[in-house]
């Protein structure tokens, strides 16, 4: 298995292509992009067999991911727009697993107190909930309405008590019928730190992204279908390093200083050998942008809007 060192599974399948020499789709694995306009793109993955899942290392299901470029700049109409295409994706994979009356609990994973892991419990501070109105006052509810729930169940090292754990509990009390996750992810790109969403069904393993794996929260584990909402919000160092060095060479080859050594390194994906470097003084830390309290807030407003639109 590649060390992908990234939650997306777009950036596993290209990882995986480039490094197999690969020009066409992946045994298993079907894609699809689409413009939406200049600023917002989508890409669906779809892993249909096992060829798939042991090639990216990501299981059998649907994955969506939404780029939104200029998004620490974005005014309200662009949030408004791009949460318009979050909830246009979500509103079909959820769809696809219950029906348009059935519960939902939704779940913001993360630490509030430390920015880049604090996207989780600020969206569930925005989620429209309805259960509590639906049971104690059901003559101020339009009919039809569906039940909404959500909780901020913490982190382990605050609780003492595997996010896992906390819902099977509630999950016991409550039977929603599926579940929404919200969580903090790490990438391969920095292009996509806080401006990218992606939307699974096959659940998500809280911490993998940084090497601090929990336990996975899926159907699996739950016995109910999970839906996960994803947004890059950290690199490691030698991802940082590794593109830095790619515009570095791009840069030398557009002023005319290339030669075949530059042309060859610009091919490679150097990552590896960056991390080698670094990780014996541990300098391979994990880093987040200067402007990540706006993009958190940006990207809190796309998914609660979003999530609050497709219910």
């Amino acid at each position: 298995m590649y060390n992908f060192r990234t939650d997306l599974a777009s950036e596993r399948r290209d990882i995986y292509q480039k490094a197999n020499n690969i020009e066409n789709q992946i045994d298993g694995i079907e894609s699809e992009q689409e413009d939406v306009d200049e600023n917002i793109k989508i890409e669906r993955v779809k892993i249909t067999n096992e060829n798939g899942e042991q090639a990216i290392g990501k299981p059998i299901g649907n994955y969506i991911t939404i780029d939104v470029k200029k998004l620490k700049i974005a005014q309200e109409e662009e949030i408004k727009k791009a949460a318009e295409v979050v909830s246009k994706e979500l509103k079909k994979i959820i769809d696809i697993h219950i029906n348009k009356q059935d519960e939902i609990l939704v779940v913001g994973l993360g630490n509030i107190y430390v920015t880049p892991d604090s996207l989780g419990p600020k969206v569930i501070n925005e989620i429209e909930v309805t259960r509590h109105i639906i049971n104690y006052l059901p003559q101020y509810v339009e009919e039809g309405t569906r039940m909404v729930s959500a909780i901020a169940p913490g982190v382990l090292g605050t609780t003492g008590i595997e996010t896992l754990e906390i819902l099977k509990g509630i999950i016991d009390n409550i039977n929603p019928k599926l579940l929404i996750v919200i969580d903090a992810l790490a990438s391969r790109s920095i292009e996509r730190i806080s401006s990218t969403v992606q939307i699974s069904d096959t659940g998500i393993v809280p911490g993998a992204g940084v090497g601090n794996k929990r336990q996975e929260i899926s159907k699996r584990t739950l016995n109910l279908p999970v839906i996960s909402l994803g947004i890059p919000t950290v690199v490691e160092t030698a991802v940082l390093v590794n593109d830095s060095l790619d515009l570095f060479i791009t840069k030398l080859q557009e002023e005319a200083k290339s030669n075949e050594y530059l042309n060859n390194l610009k091919e490679e994906d150097n990552y590896e050998e960056i991390k080698e470097a670094l990780n014996p003084k541990e300098y391979n830390l994990i880093v987040t942008p200067k402007e990540i309290d706006q993009l958190i807030e940006n990207m809190k407003d796309v998914v609660s809007m979003g999530i609050n639109m497709s219910l």
